[in-house]
């Protein structure tokens, strides 16, 4: 019998996926809705939120947990960046050299700070800001779901992004209950940011070439929106690494346009595509990326007007594992910020946009994939019913994969070794059930 302790709080869709999955395992299993009292029954897993889960509990080899207790090399944008800016210089030749935007960090109470940090760590942002045909974008190292993002292209326009926020404690309680929903964020609560180099060559598409519902039609003039993809990453142990392959693709809400210096207020719609921004419009902005094979590629720039095809997506989604393989050995690389330990596993939402890049050695334009974050505990019941299945699927692969291999090493039941022998001898870059091998290394293992 395995007991599992499952508490979502705050999460109740997310706890029913779990228990769906748990039901599903080829295992007798209790849930348990609390921390059970000593003594304790093993083997226990504990597939709850971070917050919830006994930590000290990792000591104990024949405990599962859902989540690694240091991780913020991967969660946490700033020490992200830091992190792969380490591993680059000591690997030039590694993909996350192009695949990662130029970052810099700032950590910052005030906006009066600035001018030290431009005569000191940010001078040569301050170069770079003579340019003013690039945008940067400003992202809060530790906010999520898209408060804190502001675009600028000069010195004077961070200046007063950042004297906003500095106002935004003393505003906040005034604030019309009807207006849009406010995205600042109070800079001496924060403090880190990154800013990086805003990409202005997104692939668009129009996401209206695939209706969702009986009401919907595809548009008889189609219009670029933005999107990124949000991929879901499965870790497990110390360390093998799983990408779930069926990626979504989350748009923005109007057609995209470069970003214009002459607006005296940038628009953000055009260049978010974050779904937490975009509660009224349900799944509207929402598909799977195998649903846009055959869309038209709408971006700027394109002298013939070209279809997405399955050979683009695969190869999107190679490129995905390769990035997602070479972040996490940066992060095995950085053990103070992120410790992998054998008896836990943990979900990621990473997201990443796709470029159409016209630079090509061949004068072909090329689709390519950028990072930019890294998400625990991801935001699933965003995805919306229509495509609720696939998340069915994923939680119920991450019980195959990490929670009932776990069982298998516990018991020595005949039951017990048929499931360890199910995925024996799965090479890095094979598919089985919905999730691809991106990685398999041992740093650490069980004793």
């Amino acid at each position: 019998m395995l007991t599992v302790a499952c508490i979502w709080p705050a999460a109740p869709f997310t706890e029913s996926l779990v228990r769906k999955a748990l039901e599903s395992l080829n295992i007798p299993v209790q849930i348990l809705t609390s921390i059970p009292d000593a003594p304790l029954k093993f083997p226990l897993v504990q597939w709850s939120s971070y917050d919830e889960i006994e930590h000290e509990f990792s000591r104990n080899d024949s405990i599962l947990q859902s989540s690694y207790i240091i991780r913020k090399s991967l969660i946490r944008k700033h020490f992200l960046s830091r992190c792969i800016f380490s591993y680059c210089t000591k690997h030039p030749e590694s993909v996350l050299k192009t695949a990662w935007p130029r970052t810099y960090e700032i950590e910052i109470s005030f906006a009066d700070e600035l001018d030290e940090l431009f005569a000191d760590e940010l001078w040569e942002l301050g170069e770079e800001l003579g340019d003013t045909q690039k945008w940067w974008i400003l992202k809060p190292g530790m906010a999520d779901r898209g408060n804190g993002i502001r675009i600028f292209n000069d010195r004077g326009t961070l200046e007063k992004i950042l004297e906003e926020f500095e106002d935004e404690s003393a505003t906040d309680d005034e604030e019309d209950e009807e207006q849009e929903p406010n995205t600042a964020v109070i800079i001496s609560q924060l403090r880190h940011f990154v800013i990086q180099e805003y990409i202005l060559n997104p692939l668009l598409i129009d996401p209206r070439e695939v209706p969702i519902g009986p009401d919907t039609s595809k548009p008889d003039i189609l219009q670029g929106h933005k999107f990124h993809l949000r991929a879901y990453c499965v870790a497990s142990g110390a360390l093998t690494l799983y990408l779930f392959n069926r990626v979504l693709a989350l748009f923005s809400s109007v057609p995209y346009s470069s970003p214009n210096p002459q607006d005296k207020i940038l628009d953000l719609a055009p260049h978010l595509t974050n779904t937490s921004l975009q509660t009224n419009r349900g799944e509207e902005g929402v598909r799977l990326l195998n649903e846009l094979i055959g869309c038209h590629i709408l971006s700027t720039g394109s002298e013939q007007q070209t279809i997405l095809t399955a050979e683009d997506v695969s190869d999107i989604l190679h490129q995905i594992e390769v990035v997602l393989a070479e972040t996490s050995k940066a992060a095995l690389e950085n053990p103070i910020n992120f410790q992998a330990i054998p008896n836990a596993f943990e979900l990621f939402g990473v997201d990443f946009l796709v470029v159409k890049d016209s630079k090509d050695i061949e004068n072909e334009s090329k689709i390519e994939v950028k990072l930019l974050e890294i998400n625990a505990e991801p935001a699933i019941e965003l995805t919306g019913p229509r495509l609720a299945w696939i998340l069915e699927d994923l939680f119920a692969d991450i019980g195959k994969v990490c929670v009932e291999p776990f069982f298998a090493k516990q018991s020595s039941s005949v039951q017990a070794d048929a499931i360890s022998s199910n995925d024996s001898g799965w090479p890095v870059g094979e598919t089985r059930r919905n999730l691809v091998k991106c990685m398999e290394t041992e740093v650490r293992r069980l004793t």
